[in-house]
């Protein structure tokens, strides 16, 4: 991942990102997975912006504030593009529903996970709401789960309205990981606003909001271990390492960047073949 903090010209040139700032640095493309822009303070060229989108390499931008605010996506990520939406559109209902309730009841026990591994007794209840989880989740377990699991990580007063530094905190690792599944989305050749649960008209992410749901507790854990005051750039710099954290998926330990691309696949794979024992979760070694 490459971050760009301050005023600098970023432009391509013979395979390379240059940063022209104090002093002018190379880095190769091929070796940039992400880009974060996180001054409004650079300029970058278009040659540049086609380069990085040919090379799959994505680009983050940030507002005023240095939170992320947009992103760069390409308009055609798979050469059967075409085909891959017409699927999307005629995914089985069932299916979707089938698939959704193993990617939330897989997000509940990952935040079970680590409530256990905190020594919480709330872990027990969250442990209870997989088992009473029905398809689709009709009787709303996810949303039972999230007020005890945030309670417990940070208070009875804790809500996620309010304006501070866990929530600040929380908000920038979600949308790192959100911004990580769209790339995955549209580079699979699907489009990001048809969702499996999520629908809101006013989201243009919406499926990848729904499959990012069971890495949000890798947000959280980063969040518990560093229990910000401040949200500032430091605390930045330390939620974007979330990436490049180690899990295990498929029987290998993969960096989370490597553990989102199987993941996503194995969630295309389970829907265009109506089989759910296609998704493949990760799992961490610590918890």
């Amino acid at each position: 991942m490459v971050v760009i903090s301050k005023s600098a010209k970023l432009d391509y040139q013979m395979g390379y990102l240059v940063v022209r700032s104090e002093d002018t640095v190379r880095v190769h493309i091929d070796e940039i997975h992400t880009l974060m822009i996180e001054t409004t303070a650079v300029s970058l060229t278009t040659a540049l912006l086609a380069e990085l989108v040919k090379r799959k390499v994505k680009v983050i931008f940030c507002d005023e504030k240095r939170n992320p605010s947009s992103e760069l996506l390409p308009y055609y990520g798979a050469h059967d593009t075409s085909a891959k939406i017409r699927n999307q559109m005629q995914w089985n209902q069932d299916v979707k529903d089938s698939v959704w309730t193993e990617i939330v009841s897989e997000k509940i026990r990952k935040q079970a996970e680590l409530l256990e591994f905190l020594n919480l007794d709330e872990a027990n209840l969250l442990y209870e709401y997989i088992n009473e989880m029905e398809f689709g989740d009709v009787t709303n377990r996810e949303g039972h789960a999230a007020k005890v699991y945030f309670n417990a990580l940070f208070g009875k007063d804790f809500t996620r309205t309010a304006e501070n530094s866990i929530n600040a905190a929380l908000n920038y690792g979600y949308t790192l990981i959100l911004s990580t599944f769209n790339r995955e989305v549209v580079s699979n050749g699907y489009i990001t606003q048809i969702g499996l649960f999520h629908d809101n008209m006013f989201n243009q992410f919406n499926l990848a909001s729904d499959l990012m749901e069971p890495f949000r507790p890798l947000v959280d854990s980063k969040v518990i271990s560093l229990m910000p005051e401040k949200f500032e750039h430091s605390e930045k710099m330390d939620m974007l390492y979330i990436l490049q954290e180690e899990v295990v998926i498929a029987g290998r330990r993969e960096l989370v960047n490597n553990a989102i691309k199987i993941y996503a696949r194995s969630v295309f794979d389970a829907l265009n073949n109506s089989d759910v024992s296609l998704i493949k979760f990760y799992s961490r070694d610590e918890l």
